[in-house]
């Protein structure tokens, strides 16, 4: 299988998987064209770059992610080997800015000295 068709089998395979989650999800470089298009769109703010390899050379996948981003988009590699899950890569900073963004979190957080102050104040 050649390269092209593989990546193309790739971002396909991200967009089905952002389709399970009820995103609008579809290869990007066919209807944009420009070489600094995403693979895959639909993910709002997240700019994906998809490498379906067996060797994966991760820094230069995410720079050149980096350089292709958007304003305020986040760059990702969604990455995946043979008989591997799937898997996404960006840096600790934003992963922790859509953790914080996330409901999940807001509902977790809480604020020890909060709490603390609370007790003393009993």
């Amino acid at each position: 299988m050649n390269s092209r068709d593989k990546g193309a089998r790739g971002e396909r395979a991200v967009a089905n998987f952002l389709k399970t989650y009820g995103y609008k999800a579809r290869r990007g470089q066919q209807f944009h064209g420009g070489a600094d298009s995403p693979d895959v769109v639909g993910l709002p703010n997240i700019h994906i770059e998809v490498k379906f390899v067996e060797q994966l050379r991760l820094q230069q996948a995410y720079e050149q992610s980096f350089r292709d981003a958007g304003d305020g988009e986040i760059p990702t590699v969604w990455h995946k080997r043979n008989r591997e899950p799937l898997m996404v890569t960006l840096t600790a900073e934003d992963f922790m800015r859509i953790y914080m963004a996330s409901q999940y979190c807001r509902e977790q957080t809480r604020d020890p000295y909060a709490d603390m102050a609370n007790g003393m104040l009993e």
